[in-house]
């Protein structure tokens, strides 16, 4: 578990652990890096998988179930409305919102160095050219625009986990866990699921769709499972030296 977190965000861990081991996927971990990400997963799962073929014994050709690449699911625990959105944005809509602001103020500078010819930096020969020194001009509206500009961005570049990992494909199934009541139906992260908490089980409210994630990064998730349940053991039995 990570340090720091509270005893409710450990327990919806717990839960989407033990809600996958329901659903067939033998193997979990928690804290998982994702491959060509670089973001951590609360919960890594991964579902073994089969296939029908022929093996040769002994001159005999016999069919038998041989393992191939499974499922593998990622599940994103979140115990307040706040810790939702801060991975929530949306790269479109937020995309177009700053070309909105852009162009706002770019209109408003435009009419600023015409009354305020003064508060520019100075930093080229033509006044056109000029940035305007944002400090020096006290104008509520300019003030709000530069505020959501500063917004969007952030938005833009630091909180768009849900998105990127649907976009990165990097496992087949992505599921959002929550607590009761902090997110509505149309503000579920597109092609993610959500699973509920309700007492001490949780309950499926939205399926994911479907990813079609490349072998190697499953293959990657479950090495990576397997890596951190051999950590876990080690930290409790350290080998002697």
């Amino acid at each position: 578990m990570a340090s720091g977190e509270t005893e409710q965000h450990k327990n919806l861990k717990r839960l989407a652990a033990l809600w996958a081991s329901g659903q067939g996927y033998t193997c979990c971990g928690y804290e998982i890096a994702l491959p060509h990400s670089g973001f951590r997963a609360d919960v890594a799962a991964y579902k073994p998988a089969y296939e029908s073929g022929t093996i040769s014994f002994e001159g005999k050709s016999l069919r038998r179930r041989q393992p191939v690449i499974g499922t593998t699911a990622i599940f994103e625990c979140k115990q307040c409305r706040a810790d939702l959105l801060k991975d929530s944005c949306n790269t479109a809509k937020t995309r177009a919102k700053l070309k909105h602001l852009h162009d706002r103020r770019m209109v408003l500078e435009r009419l600023l160095r015409v009354h305020f010819p003064s508060a520019t930096n100075g930093d080229s020969l033509f006044q056109d050219f000029q940035t305007l020194n944002a400090e020096a001009i006290n104008h509520p509206g300019y003030q709000k625009v530069l505020k959501n500009i500063a917004t969007h961005q952030a938005g833009l570049f630091e909180r768009t986990k849900f998105e990127k990992l649907i976009r990165y494909q990097c496992v087949n199934l992505c599921y959002l866990v929550t607590v009761e009541h902090i997110i509505t139906d149309y503000e579920l992260p597109l092609n993610w699921g959500l699973l509920v908490q309700r007492g001490d089980s949780l309950e499926v409210v939205s399926k994911p769709v479907w990813q079609d994630s490349p072998e190697g990064s499953r293959l990657a998730i479950l090495q990576r499972i397997a890596l951190a349940a051999t950590r876990q053991i080690s930290a409790i039995n350290p080998p002697e030296l």
